[in-house]
């Protein structure tokens, strides 16, 4: 109760402050913008006492290829970057996308790979035997099996599959790549735009080295049971036998996939994943000279990848890394923690160390659910940021009383020192 507490005048002014504040807000917190908040130099602590990491280990790799990156399936860890944002023509390799949109389309049950596609005049016109391209070889006006579409565009780069596997999905080609920018926009693929679906030279269809191992590690995290399907071996198709056409596939490296493709004014582009001792890579090699470089700095890439690096952990599941503000709650602030263990590829006998920085928008607004994810942490080495982990709360934190909120709505007003001392009365008031 408040009788018997003695309250200075300079208190009261305080309090009637706070009281004034809470009916400004009328007990919302919608008042409260929420801004971009940096918990980097706390958290640099918890970096520094970690030996991992190195600026330096990067440079004991080069290539000649003007774009490439490397990236660790399981963490999606960055071990290696050549400019992989530079936008090029991506000719075949769009397949990727085009493929990614049909194993959409058959996880959602829309259709099967038991699904007849009609191969239309247009896609037999364009990208079949009369187009002089790379072709299933489809006889017009046939039906064929989603399935079979799939091997003849994935893995043989046939035009006419994909043109049919766009038209059957969204009607037209034009169509499909609305659904095909859709899902770059949904994976964050940031430097990519699609124009079509086989890859064809068009001004504005560009993608990065960056976005195609992005989106290579969406598919075959999403679709184990369709990924294989990259690896087809060949198809024999209107009697005509063809051999997949991914040259690391027969490079001894364990790869099982991607794609690769030619593009005259930017070189040799090969998108590819590997897996050797239970570890999976992919790599992404762009703008080579020649079929010979393309495959050589793809091999030396992965081989480098598998032989250099081992992995740490960082930190174990549900260990707080940081505390995010909370405004009008029963408590200022609230955990941060990942929902898995966070480990990274590193270079072995590596002393150099990580930085690691954590963002959200802040202060959070009670009430807040534990689980909830508000944060991210960006860990670097260098200038190379080589991991983003989500990062969400490690407890429920109610809405706070009448007094706490009005005491945190006072600290925005006149600042944290009025809120501290707001504080100290109400703990005196509550005795």
């Amino acid at each position: 109760m408040a009788q018997g507490v003695n309250i200075g005048g300079r208190d009261r002014r305080i309090l009637k402050r706070a009281i004034v504040t809470l009916a400004h807000l009328r007990l919302s917190l919608k008042s409260i913008a929420s801004k971009p908040v940096a918990l980097a130099a706390g958290f640099a602590i918890l970096g520094a006492a970690m030996s991992v990491g190195p600026a330096r280990a990067q440079s004991t790799f080069q290539t000649v290829v003007p774009s490439a990156i490397l990236v660790d399936f399981s963490t999606g860890a960055i071990l290696f970057d050549k400019d992989s944002e530079k936008r090029v023509a991506p000719g075949g390799i769009v397949k990727i996308m085009t493929g990614a949109i049909v194993f959409d389309e058959i996880r959602a049950g829309r259709i099967t790979q038991d699904t007849l596609f009609t191969v239309s005049e247009n896609a037999w016109r364009r990208g079949g035997g009369p187009s002089g391209g790379a072709a299933m070889f489809a006889a017009v006006k046939s039906n064929v099996r989603v399935g079979d579409l799939l091997i003849g565009a994935l893995a043989i780069s046939g035009n006419d599959a994909a043109i049919a596997l766009a038209e059957g999905v969204a009607g037209t080609e034009g169509e499909f790549t609305v659904k095909m920018n859709a899902k770059a926009e949904e994976l964050g693929l940031t430097g990519s735009s699609f124009r079509n679906s086989t890859g064809f030279a068009d001004p504005g269809q560009v993608t990065t080295a960056r976005d195609m191992a992005q989106l290579s590690r969406y598919i075959i995290r999403t679709f184990p049971n369709l990924y294989p399907i990259f690896a087809t071996p060949g198809i024999e198709w209107s009697k005509i036998k063809q051999r997949n056409r991914n040259p690391l596939l027969d490079a001894g490296v364990g790869a099982d996939g991607l794609h690769a493709s030619w593009v005259k004014d930017a070189g040799y582009h090969l998108v590819g994943s590997a897996v050797q001792n239970n570890q999976r890579l992919i790599a992404v090699v762009m703008g080579a000279s020649s079929e010979k470089v393309r495959l050589e700095e793809m091999r030396r890439l992965l081989d480098w990848g598998f032989h250099s690096f081992e992995h740490r952990p960082l930190f174990a599941a549900d260990a707080e890394l940081a505390r995010a503000a909370v405004f009008g709650g029963e408590t200022g602030s609230v955990g941060l923690a990942a929902r898995e263990p966070i480990t990274l590829l590193m270079p072995r006998n590596s002393q150099d160390k990580l930085v690691a920085r954590i963002t959200y928008h802040g202060p959070l607004r009670a009430p807040v659910v534990k689980g909830t994810e508000v944060a991210q942490m960006e860990i670097t080495r260098g200038q190379l940021k080589v991991l983003d982990v989500p990062l969400v709360t490690t407890a429920d934190v109610p809405v706070g009383t009448m007094w706490q909120r009005a005491f945190d709505g006072a600290g925005v007003l006149v600042g944290d020192t009025a809120r501290d001392l707001g504080a100290k009365l109400l703990a005196k008031i509550q005795k």
